[in-house]
């Protein structure tokens, strides 16, 4: 049984976050748990290298992960086929557009290796409030004006944190992925944990210590 430090309980909205360098080990990163997912909360977070991730049966937990998988435009991996795809007329994308589509998709749409989602009712209303006031970002993927791909994730000043992606044709979320990376301005993208789709994109491991350095300087 894990042993959660008392103040890590998130027991008011004036409760704050712990020094996340106190994140436990195991599971890897965690540093709060309850709370809730007020704009203000979700702010604070993002700004200190913390994210709520869980499962829709228990309480809000809260993550800074160490390592840290990130990615910066010019380690951006794009490959001969990908590019040859992005160059070419099959997709069309729009900035900050059906917002609603994209998280729902985010939240339905089967993954490998994956059961469930953690993204909850009360998730899809928090980020959808973050998105009304310009703290969440998204990119749709078209095909025939159809939705095929995208992803969204909170954007504070020069760093986008990302949240989730999704794709229904093949390409659709790197296709996404690289206009954020090429397109959009941002210094640093959070990847949060590591992935081999995200490897393969070019995103890396570094330690937390020097991720929240890079947020220190960057927001």
């Amino acid at each position: 049984m894990i042993e959660i430090p008392k103040d890590f309980v998130l027991t008011d909205a004036d409760t704050s976050f712990c020094d996340v360098e106190r994140a436990l080990e195991e599971p890897n990163g965690l540093i709060a748990i309850g709370g809730d997912l007020t704009t203000q909360r979700l702010l604070d977070a993002y700004s200190r290298g913390i994210f709520p991730w869980y499962s829709e049966q228990d309480p809000i937990l809260w993550y800074c992960p160490n390592p840290r998988m990130v990615i910066t435009p010019d380690k951006l991996h794009v490959s001969k086929s990908l590019r040859k795809t992005l160059n070419s007329n099959k997709f069309q994308l729009k900035v900050d557009t059906d917002f609603e589509q994209i998280i729902q998709h985010c939240k339905t749409v089967e993954r490998k290796d994956q059961t469930g989602t953690w993204i909850d009712q009360d998730m899809v209303f928090a980020y959808t409030k973050l998105f009304e006031q310009g703290f969440v970002r998204c990119i749709g993927v078209y095909q025939q004006s159809k939705l095929v791909g995208g992803l969204y994730g909170v954007s504070l000043g020069g760093v986008f944190f990302g949240e989730s992606m999704f794709s229904l044709v093949k390409d659709s979320s790197k296709i996404a992925f690289v206009h954020l990376l090429e397109q959009m301005g941002y210094s640093l993208i959070d990847c949060q944990v590591e992935s081999s789709h995200l490897n393969s994109l070019g995103a890396f491991n570094i330690e937390r210590h020097a991720f929240i350095q890079s947020l220190k300087e960057l927001l």
